[in-house]
């Protein structure tokens, strides 16, 4: 897949841009703050329907403006689409694909990108927020139509938690609120097909991530990633472990029994306890947890490592080609052999993004078109 134009109208600090990209290499090249990284979180958003830098869309809305637009001409070989997508600061976004009006749900179909950035540090180093935000966009990726599963939990996620926080507040005890019961069995239907889903990509993201590691590092440094999980006890948003190795028996079965056997904790702290949205992603090298083990540049490299096997994963499974790899402002705090040694695996690519402050700091290899950003205005292009 291959970005051939992308146009943006108020969104972030543009109120208008149209740039030409080519195959292979791309770079944009700016100081920082003037609207490099903004050209790139709106290819990616496109895909993953998310930001990789904030949690909802209003910043992304260009300021005394109620709505951005950003529109993307791909090619798929030899056909072509166009993507619209307008993000609105208030209501629902919308969406169309060649004219016609679609779910903005639908987008990720037709858009495969792999994004690494700075912030992908806090994937190793954050709270499990940051790691389950990585598996779900990717999830998406791999299978949209988990993008309505997600959301669909979300909301009942909402509703459950506001029933027991409003039953707190009454002082409801016990098993004194049978309309929990209800939600309880939507929230197992659609946590199941969530947690199943990221079990099979831990699984499947493994050898790819094995791979892309002693690449980068150049070293095997033996990482691992595996879910611990809410369903089997503990509560890994606070640093309980709960079960690592996946469920035994009936996943639906095992999420029923931790509600059932939670739900008198859940009352007194008005809070839904169970379930994906309190699940870890563990990430460990050499045996151990990365999190609080791993020095500066492992963690570089586990976080490279994540979106690399990413974009492979990606690529052996899609029909639409390779994805677009951006590597957002990371040459900069790489060392000289993890530099040369990322952009000899994205150099592989159909095409890859590069932003940089400094043009030096990326490969020659990857400076084959470079475009010039200035305050919000694309100054030039460049073919080098």
């Amino acid at each position: 897949m291959i970005v051939e134009q992308l146009g943006l109208k108020d969104f972030r600090n543009y109120a208008g841009a149209d740039v030409s990209l080519s195959a292979g290499a791309n770079v944009f090249v700016g100081r920082n703050g003037q609207g490099k990284t903004n050209l790139v979180e709106a290819v990616a958003y496109l895909a993953t329907l998310g930001s990789h830098r904030v949690s909802n869309d209003a910043p992304m809305v260009r300021d005394g403006t109620d709505a951005a637009i950003i529109r993307a001409r791909l090619a798929h070989g030899e056909r072509s689409v166009l993507l619209e997508l307008q993000l609105n600061r208030q209501g629902a976004n919308k969406a169309r694909v060649n004219g016609v009006n679609v779910r903005t749900s639908e987008l990720p179909r037709y858009a495969q990108v792999v994004l690494f950035a700075p912030e992908d540090l806090q994937i190793v180093r954050g709270d499990p927020s940051s790691r389950r935000r990585f598996a779900d966009q990717l999830i998406v990726q791999r299978t949209p139509r988990m993008a309505a599963v997600l959301a669909d939990y979300d909301r009942v996620l909402r509703q459950r938690s506001a029933l027991l926080k409003s039953a707190r507040a009454r002082g409801v005890r016990g098993d004194a609120l049978s309309t929990l019961d209800v939600w309880d069995e939507k929230l197992v239907s659609l946590g199941t097909e969530v947690i199943e889903s990221r079990l099979a990509l831990a699984s499947d993201l493994s050898a790819p991530m094995a791979r892309s590691y002693a690449a980068i590092a150049g070293a095997d440094h033996d990482p691992r990633l595996s879910w611990a999980l809410s369903v089997g006890g503990g509560d890994p948003e606070e640093g309980e472990s709960g079960d690592a190795s996946g469920p035994s028996g009936p996943l639906a079965d095992q999420f029923r029994a931790a509600l059932a056997a939670r739900r008198s904790a859940e009352l007194e702290r008005g809070l839904t306890l169970v379930g994906p949205h309190r699940d870890d992603l563990v990430l460990e090298v050499n045996g151990l947890p990365v999190k609080g083990y791993a020095s500066h540049g492992e963690s570089w490299s586990v976080a490279l490592a994540l979106r690399l096997a990413s974009a492979e994963l990606l690529r052996a499974e899609s029909r639409l080609g390779d994805p677009v790899l951006i590597l957002d402002d990371v040459f900069a705090e790489l060392d000289s052999g993890r530099r040369t040694r990322l952009a000899e695996m994205a150099g592989a690519y159909e095409q890859v993004i590069v932003t940089s402050a400094v043009e030096e700091d990326v490969p020659e290899g990857l400076r084959a078109h470079v475009v010039r950003v200035e305050a919000g205005r694309i100054q030039e292009s460049l073919d080098g």
